[in-house]
């Protein structure tokens, strides 16, 4: 595992945006694994500034996003469709059918679930997948107590991740109570892996998952595992981390 401690978020969203645009450029028909929330979308500018200067191309590359919750259209502001079009989609040269986003709204969710997964197979399994991290931990929406051979599923969401997302609401009622996510294997068997993690209320969360016991009470510390990980880390984020003699 590589770890990069940048001096603030602006060093970090730099950083990763290079980390992936160096992958697309070595392998232009790369299989993409995406985020959402907060975490990523400084990362995402940076891409889409170097689409519109470098001449970044998205042309060949595919994507497939973490999550999405159950039970809201794509077109409502805090679903993720929409979150990864005004991010990143609607600014660069993606094929809009080689975006792949868990359909929370479909008339199976099991068959939603199982297509998802075959569907990454089906492409080679994902070449690079960026993560945030929960305040618990959870990676994606894998809450604490997932089993680590856990693959793409309907997921209940704990209070406290819906409280956290609730910011992006009107109200915490309004946040779903359920989302389809990747699970836990299916994220690990990524080839490559980019953690990034931002704030001082990120801090416990990051050293439980780098330097704790591998559990599954804190989902992330499944990383430790994966042969090929680099952890992008602002200095509050990695406040907790053991002090170098």
């Amino acid at each position: 595992m590589k770890i990069i401690i940048c001096e603030d978020e602006r060093e970090l969203d730099i950083k990763a945006a290079e980390e992936f645009a160096n992958h697309i450029r070595r392998k232009p028909d790369s299989v993409l694994g995406l985020a959402t929330g907060s975490t990523p979308i400084g990362m995402y500018k940076q891409l889409v500034d170097m689409h519109k200067n470098e001449g970044l191309d998205f042309s060949r590359v595919i994507t497939f996003n973490l999550d999405e919750y159950v039970g809201i259209p794509h077109d409502h502001p805090c679903s993720y469709h929409a979150y990864m079009d005004e991010n990143l989609f609607n600014h660069v040269n993606i094929s809009r059918e080689n975006i792949n986003i868990p359909n929370g709204l479909a008339e199976s969710l099991e068959e939603e679930c199982t297509n998802y997964e075959e569907k990454i197979k089906s492409v080679g399994g994902i070449d690079i997948q960026v993560l945030g991290i929960g305040r618990n931990a959870h990676i994606g929406f894998n809450e604490p107590g997932t089993p680590f051979h856990s693959i793409t599923s309907v997921v209940e969401l704990t209070p406290s991740t819906r409280e956290a997302n609730s910011r992006f609401f009107d109200s915490i009622d309004e946040v779903p109570t359920h989302a389809i996510s990747m699970g836990i294997k299916t994220i690990m068997q990524a080839k490559k892996i980019i953690l990034l993690a931002k704030g001082a209320d990120k801090a416990d969360a990051m050293y439980k998952a780098l330097y704790g016991p591998i559990t599954p009470d804190v989902p992330a510390s499944v990383l430790q595992l994966h042969p090929n990980v680099t952890v992008f880390v602002d200095k509050e984020a990695a406040a907790k981390f053991p002090t170098k003699e």
